[in-house]
């Protein structure tokens, strides 16, 4: 059993180890979990798969989301906003004080 238990350790290890780092919560990170997963003496070929599966984004080419989705009526725009905003926080740059005192995107 611990022949079979190996080679889904390392491919784990492997999916953890090329995993990105989350710049926002750095005490949180999927990279650790997936680690500490290929430790589990019951790690499942499933569990490797899926793992697997996230690391490539099979579930997202696999379930798009919808223009309707991703543009609502009430904001078009939020999605996008939303995502420059978390790019530009990770590289460090903010919003000026007077866009934040306007509100003004």
């Amino acid at each position: 059993m611990s022949a079979a238990v190996t080679p889904l350790k390392q491919q784990m290890q492997r999916i953890a180890a090329k995993w990105p780092g989350d710049p926002f919560r750095p005490n949180v990170q999927l990279k650790t979990l997936l680690t500490s997963l290929a430790e589990h003496p019951n790690l499942t070929p499933a569990a490797v798969r899926t793992a697997r599966a996230l690391k490539n984004g099979e579930f997202k080419a696999k379930y798009p989301l919808s223009e309707k989705t991703l543009q609502p009526a009430s904001f078009p725009r939020y999605y996008t906003r939303l995502v420059e905003a978390f790019d530009k926080s990770a590289q460090g740059i903010g919003r000026p004080w007077w866009k934040i005192f306007f509100n003004i995107w």
